[in-house]
């Protein structure tokens, strides 16, 4: 008989599985679950050097599936300033001129989640100018679709008079034939982030192309550091499985040599980003990476696209026009050849993943999914911040996922309900970051943090998910606790087409678990965000441990 070489004991074990919802321990033995059952069962399955863990009445997860972040980007920018929750100008310039004085070897000074109403004013090169002239800078917003950099950074990058840019993307010009330093989208504001010299690890999402030449072993020490800090982070909360939204075939090559270096301590899921430039034969690298990478901590096989921006630009592609102005967006694909790439990644049992906000790009992108006809390919959609009416009963009708974040919707997290007010018409608040009415209408969910966007937290995403209040006149979009618990486990993991191997705790599947810091069915929904979390197990092996459990232990 198998014996287990960990049990956890003495927890209020949520499997996510039907056939067993609820449990009291969980034995673990070669990387997998080896029981689930009451405590005498399992505890009776214990061998030599068991490693016996008191849960102390705890809850017990399969560990959160994180289905939309970007692990190398928020990685890399763990080290950079960070900017969130600050307001005015004398509070960015002390913050900025600190950091300066901290880093004065830097080739750019970038900082994170500067608010698009940092200041009382659209923020200009002049601006930035007056908090640090003498060296490149500049900040993102939370969403990573606008930079904003000052005169020095836009004459380092080569861009200050302008530059040839696809449609979509934007270097504002001033009247005065400069630019303004608000850079729209990944191409306009990418020159800027080469400065850093990190360029190479965004390749993918910005252009979908790899590094050209190869990166050294020396580099790819470096950027294997940063993978680990972005690993370890995501670990402090919970996270054993995750669907990179940023990436490449270079990506899956550092991933994979951290797994041989027993580094890797979360399963990752790489995309092949297909971009408004490329032909259809692209694909084809597409399919190689699907080919390459498909073990069981390392796989791609999915492509993903832009059909447009976001709303706080309005880049977002509406089907109306922005309250106060004659403007829409554009999606950045024309609809029939996007349901030509539809269906060319779909006859290569290719799954697609679009980020698409407005409600224009949701539209376009739900016609592309279902004249490509695959719903066994659980084609998903992301974000979808505003739907029509008429769509909201396809996604569920043609199998359609809902990628959706809790902690986005204006009022729910970090995101000022001013937003709302600039970008949607309030008749159409209703038709707003839905939840509930989309999974009424038989859509499966997957939540997700978009991190770096918003905090990775899965518990404050958990409070966010529970606690929103509802729109002015609009109908209340929460899920209940386990549906909320099941998109960030079981539902995710289907998205991904892992269910064979996590997001459940059932014998035989991965060992991947994560243990929260109290009952989390007794916890007021208010209070989970600061709910720590105890342990995180991937593949049977700890990931993080802060209160060192095993001085707990029985």
């Amino acid at each position: 008989m198998t014996t287990a070489e960990m049990i956890l004991t003495n927890a209020k074990v949520l499997t996510m599985d039907d056939d067993r919802p609820r449990a009291e321990a969980v034995a673990l033995s070669g990387g997998r679950i080896l029981a689930v059952g009451s405590r005498a069962e399992v505890e009776a399955l214990a061998g030599p050097g068991c490693r016996m863990v008191d849960a102390g009445g705890r809850t017990l997860l399969p560990g959160f599936v994180e289905s939309h972040l970007h692990l190398v980007l928020g990685g890399n920018e763990l080290s950079q300033l960070q900017l969130g929750g600050v307001q005015g100008f004398d509070e960015l310039a002390r913050l900025f001129r600190a950091y300066a004085t901290k880093n004065p070897d830097l080739p750019l000074l970038m900082a994170q989640g500067a608010a698009y109403e940092i200041l009382d004013r659209p923020v200009t090169r002049a601006d930035l100018d007056r908090v640090i002239a003498d060296r490149p800078i500049a900040m993102m917003a939370p969403d990573h679709h606008t930079v904003w950099a000052n005169t020095a950074a836009l004459q380092a990058a080569g861009i200050l008079h302008g530059a040839s840019m696809p449609k979509g993307h934007v270097i504002v010009m001033g009247d005065d034939g400069t630019a303004t330093g608000e850079l729209l989208e990944f191409e306009a504001f990418s020159p800027v982030l080469a400065l850093t010299g990190d360029m190479h690890l965004q390749l993918g999402i910005a252009t979908g192309g790899e590094p050209e030449p190869w990166p050294s072993a020396g580099q790819r020490a470096k950027d294997k550091e940063k993978v680990a800090a972005g690993l370890a982070h995501c670990a402090m909360h919970g996270i054993t499985s995750m669907v990179n939204m940023d990436g490449n075939r270079y990506t899956c090559v550092l991933l994979q040599e951290m797994e041989a270096e027993g580094r890797l301590t979360a399963r990752v899921k790489v995309p092949f980003h297909f971009k408004p430039h490329m032909e259809l034969s692209e694909l084809e690298r597409a399919s190689a990476m699907a080919e390459e990478f498909q073990g069981e901590w390392v796989t791609s096989g999915f492509v993903k696209m832009f059909q447009d921006g976001v709303v706080d630009s309005r880049t977002a592609y509406m089907l109306h026009d922005y309250p106060g102005t004659r403007e829409r967006g554009e999606p950045l694909f024309e609809a029939e050849r996007f349901k030509e790439i539809c269906r060319e990644a779909s006859r290569r049992d290719l799954q697609i993943a679009v980020h698409a906000i407005g409600d224009g790009a949701v539209r376009q992108t739900i016609d592309g999914y279902e004249a490509a006809g695959r719903p066994d390919l659980r084609h998903r959609i992301e974000h979808i911040e505003l739907i029509d009416r008429a769509d909201v009963p396809r996604l569920g009708a043609l199998g359609i996922t809902a990628s959706v974040q809790p902690p986005h919707p204006p009022g729910a997290m970090e995101f000022p309900m001013s937003t709302m007010e600039h970008v949607f018409h309030r008749d159409r608040w209703r038709d707003a970051y839905l939840w509930k009415t989309l999974a009424d209408h038989d859509a499966p969910l997957a939540f997700a943090s978009d991190w770096p966007v918003t905090d990775v937290s899965v518990m404050r995403g958990i409070q966010a998910a529970l606690t929103r209040v509802p729109y002015e006149g609009c109908q209340d979009e929460r899920v209940g606790l386990m549906e909320v618990l099941h998109a960030y486990t079981a539902g995710g993991a289907w998205a991904a087409h892992m269910e064979g191997l996590t997001g459940r705790l059932r014998p035989g599947l991965a060992a991947d678990l994560v243990l929260i810091d109290g009952d989390i069915a007794t916890i007021p929904p208010e209070q989970l965000g600061k709910t720590g979390i105890a342990l995180t197990i991937a593949g049977g092996r700890v990931t993080h441990d802060p209160f060192s459990m095993a001085g707990r232990g029985t």
